[in-house]
């Protein structure tokens, strides 16, 4: 029996980053539900106009990656980035000045 173990090169991280216009009331109420869809759907909020989710795999990023596309606004700049476990553990975030600690992975439920 093969036991695929998840590892820190399959898991993989999605980044959704965007500058939506907000000038309109009709804008304001198209950015605000592109958040909440994103909130629905597990993103977290990294910053203001980015947001992150933990994916276990290439395939489930994939599923995820389609329903933002789904609920994207008619206006405005979206950007999808993945990346792998291994190199969001290389990231460095700071506030200030002083290095701050990044997210870390969410533990997975292991059964034998």
């Amino acid at each position: 029996m093969i036991i695929n173990r998840l590892n820190a090169y399959k898991i993989m991280w999605l980044f959704v980053m965007f500058d939506l216009p907000t000038e309109t009331k009709a804008e304001r109420k198209a950015a605000s539900d592109f958040r909440k869809h994103l909130l629905a759907d597990g993103f977290t909020m990294f910053n203001y106009s980015i947001y992150v989710r933990h994916c276990p795999s290439t395939e489930n990023a994939e599923v995820h990656i389609q329903r933002t596309i789904r609920n994207l606004t008619d206006k405005g700049h979206i950007t999808i980035l993945d990346t792998t476990d291994k190199q969001f553990g290389r990231m460095r975030v700071f506030k200030g000045k002083k290095p701050s600690k990044p997210i870390t992975g969410w533990q997975q439920l292991e059964l034998f």
